[in-house]
């Protein structure tokens, strides 16, 4: 699967309805075209599997694609030097890779196909002594990858092994490092001194709910700055004075539901400016109405639209970006609010 698209720019609908079979089309439809988009998406592949089996998750056809054949394709990703997947057959290992391998075996029921062991010792290898985290034996460090690491570890049942990592001081290093990277407008950055940013918001916020230290958060400013990025067409930007784009209803919402101020938000409009992003003739939808749509944009949109109660969808956990009935069965979820479900106000095809 691809994260690239063979479709053309959203159409605005008129009646602002969710046309669920022509989307979950779309996402059947992303491996079947070969073009150079396809091509050159070959570094994200793995995620594009896990942005689509995501997205058929929240609308309830999570069978729209092979299960058989999506596993081995997963496994297929293995780096057997490194211990860990890659984005692609024969790619280098990397933890982004790696997390997306193991929510989509974990989705599919299949994580014990997978080498537990050696997956901990990857992903406990990209922990420094300062707490930063990289996504691979090159060094680069970013608070996402310390989110990931979390995730990955919670779901392989592993976090314990973090705790006692640098004199049982593994946790607590990871955990203030995401402290420091925190901005006095109450939002956080991609490293301590770095810009804040919508999307870093979430991946700090949700490590510290993994990490059970959402007390280093305030709610009230933080939940400011987020519902600040709601700009008049009802989008969310990730900064100040940048556009609005629809990934930013899950990066945004998903931090706002996990700090307990999602209503801070105006639904309606959010609602709007995501469901004017689809393309009605292919399916998918775009970073923002007019543009091309991708399975990224596709994913977050309808995540976006699960968390403010939008009728006709599936709940997504806000910290796991997964099924919040498989999360809840694994007995991990974590404190977080969504809005109510709607009513059929927004009618889905």
């Amino acid at each position: 699967m691809s994260s690239s698209s063979e479709a053309g720019p959203s159409k605005t609908t008129p009646d602002l309805s969710l046309n669920i079979p022509l989307h979950v089309k779309y996402i059947q439809n992303l491996d079947k075209n070969k073009d150079l988009a396809y091509h050159l998406t070959a570094h994200i592949r793995l995620n594009g599997v896990y942005w689509g089996l995501t997205a058929l998750e929240i609308m309830g056809q999570a069978d729209a694609l092979d299960r058989d054949e999506m596993i081995e394709y997963v496994l297929s990703c293995w780096d057997d030097e490194a211990g860990a997947f890659g984005a692609h057959t024969e790619h280098d290992a990397h933890i982004h890779a790696t997390l997306s391998a193991i929510q989509i075996l974990v989705m599919q029921d299949a994580l014990g196909r997978a080498d537990v062991d050696r997956l901990e010792t990857f992903l406990l290898d990209r922990v420094q002594p300062d707490g930063s985290v990289t996504g691979d034996s090159f060094g680069e460090t970013d608070t996402r990858f310390t989110h990931i690491l979390l995730l990955a570890l919670t779901l392989l049942g592993r976090l314990d092994s973090l705790r006692a990592l640098y004199n049982d001081k593994g946790l607590d290093l990871v955990v203030d490092n995401v402290r420091r990277s925190m901005n006095f407008d109450g939002a956080f950055g991609s490293r301590p001194g770095a810009e804040s940013h919508g999307a870093q918001v979430w991946v700090c916020v949700g490590s510290l709910a993994l990490a059970d230290r959402l007390d280093i958060v305030d709610p009230n400013t933080l939940g400011w700055w987020l519902s600040e990025r709601q700009v008049p067409s009802g989008g969310l930007n990730g900064r100040p004075e940048k556009l609005p784009d629809v990934c930013y209803s899950w990066w945004n919402l998903a931090s706002l539901s996990i700090i307990g101020k999602l209503h801070w938000i105006d639904r309606d409009k959010l609602i709007e400016f995501i469901l004017e992003s689809q393309d009605l003739d292919y399916g998918g939808i775009a970073d923002r109405p007019g543009d091309w749509v991708d399975v990224f944009h596709t994913v977050f949109g309808l995540a976006g639209l699960s968390l403010v109660g939008f009728p006709g969808l599936q709940d997504i956990d806000p910290v796991f970006c997964m099924p919040a009935k498989l999360i809840d069965k694994l007995g991990l979820r974590k404190t977080y609010t969504t809005l109510p479900r709607m009513d059929d106000k927004y009618p889905t095809s």
